[in-house]
């Protein structure tokens, strides 16, 4: 068996093949070596912003300056069309004497309409439908708040044993003046308590982070109950209005 040995010429082109291949393989590497990112140490994480939750609550009331009335007429006739034609006589007559007492149409609106059976109990225990009943409420506003017992007067006199006067409440036309006022009383206490619970922490107040404003809320206003059409004379009192408005603010404390 003979062994052939390569020549001096192949070794030498053989070994400068090798050292060529290696020099790129290490020339690809060493980008991708280079582009790694060092690896860093972890950051902490930055402690949270201490935070003061508050409600504010404020109230404003003012004088009254509007009436509004709850009038009506209420008629019962043996048929449906009398105790109608009844009906419709006596509130022309109302809505004729508020006119007349200067209210004006807009103030003036019908807030139900009615007409229903009256029933009775015969001896046998059986319900009979013996007349009927109609009857028609209106809202009035009076703006000229002292006319206030003139105009359920002038009603009374004017419907006779069909009118009906249910009620009376005070308020103001223009709620949003004295809903600024207790807007600002609300903020003013909010500020005031996260002032307070920032000392009371040994913080300072920080800057406000949110506030949101609930709905404002006016307990009912002065009312007086409904009471029969022939007494003509009842005392009014208007006492005063009040409009309560709350509010919830976040505050840092530094």
């Amino acid at each position: 068996m003979t062994i052939r040995r390569p020549s001096a010429a192949r070794t030498a082109r053989l070994l400068a093949a090798t050292a060529v291949l290696g020099g790129l393989l290490a020339g690809t590497a060493a980008p991708a070596l280079a582009a790694a990112p060092a690896r860093t140490g972890l950051r902490a994480a930055a402690p949270a912003t201490a935070t003061v939750t508050v409600t504010g609550n404020g109230r404003a009331s003012a004088a009254p300056d509007l009436a509004i009335l709850s009038v009506g007429v209420e008629v019962a006739r043996p048929t449906a069309k009398e105790a109608m034609a009844a009906q419709s006589k006596a509130a022309e007559a109302l809505l004729d004497v508020l006119r007349r007492q200067e209210i004006e149409d807009r103030d003036i609106r019908t807030d139900s309409l009615a007409l229903t059976p009256v029933y009775t109990q015969t001896k046998e225990g059986e319900s009979k439908v013996t007349g009927y009943q109609a009857a028609q409420s209106f809202s009035v506003k009076v703006r000229v708040i002292d006319r206030t017992g003139q105009v359920v007067g002038a009603v009374n006199d004017a419907t006779g044993a069909a009118g009906r006067v249910n009620g009376v409440v005070f308020d103001v036309a223009d709620p949003s003046a004295l809903r600024a006022t207790a807007r600002e009383a609300a903020y003013r206490d909010a500020h005031d308590k996260a002032s307070q619970h920032a000392r009371l922490s040994g913080h300072r107040l920080g800057r406000l982070v949110s506030l949101s404003e609930g709905e404002s809320v006016r307990p009912g206003p002065g009312a007086a109950p409904g009471f029969a059409a022939d007494e003509t004379g009842v005392p009014l009192a208007p006492g005063e209005i009040e409009e309560q408005v709350t509010v919830s603010a976040v505050y840092e404390l530094v």
